[in-house]
């Protein structure tokens, strides 16, 4: 799913309303086979619902990830999502100290681990210190969403 807007500066110089956090992410390649690739996930105010993933050293074909705040969050806790976009937490019981992370595409699926003690802290200390969980709603401007929606009939 194309991101809306792609995260090319990390913390707040870049105007204040976005952080981003890139990390080296482990793609599952089969039979228990991994490679290093780099990821980024990124966070703005104006877009306060959701997280774009991206990755900068892939082709265009790679894409960018846009899903929940909240899903990413709870993901670091429990099993979390349907559809596209599937997270499991850190499985201490077998060894996996990283955030498991299922994306979903047309044309197949990738399967990825990424560390989740720094993703953890970056969704506390740079994410909800832009919005605060619960205060996203406030930064819609509901109304010219409701027109956009109406205009695209």
């Amino acid at each position: 799913m194309p991101g809306r807007h792609p995260m090319h500066d990390q913390g707040p110089a870049a105007g204040g309303d976005s952080t981003a956090l890139p990390l080296e992410a482990q793609l599952f390649i089969g039979e228990g086979q991994f490679i290093d690739i780099p990821v980024r996930f990124g966070y703005r105010s104006d877009a306060p619902f959701a997280v774009v993933l991206e990755f900068p050293d892939s082709d265009e074909a790679v894409g960018t990830w846009e899903f929940s705040r909240d899903l990413l969050w709870e993901g670091l806790r429990k099993p979390s999502g349907l559809g596209d976009v599937r997270i499991w937490p850190p499985c201490h019981c077998h060894g996996r100290r990283e955030l498991r992370i299922m994306l979903k595409g047309r044309d197949g699926t990738a399967l990825l681990d990424v560390p989740a003690k720094p993703l953890r802290s970056w969704l506390r200390k740079q994410s909800f210190a832009l919005v605060p969980r619960g205060a996203e709603a406030e930064l819609i401007d509901w109304e010219a969403e409701l027109s956009r929606l109406v205009s695209d009939r």
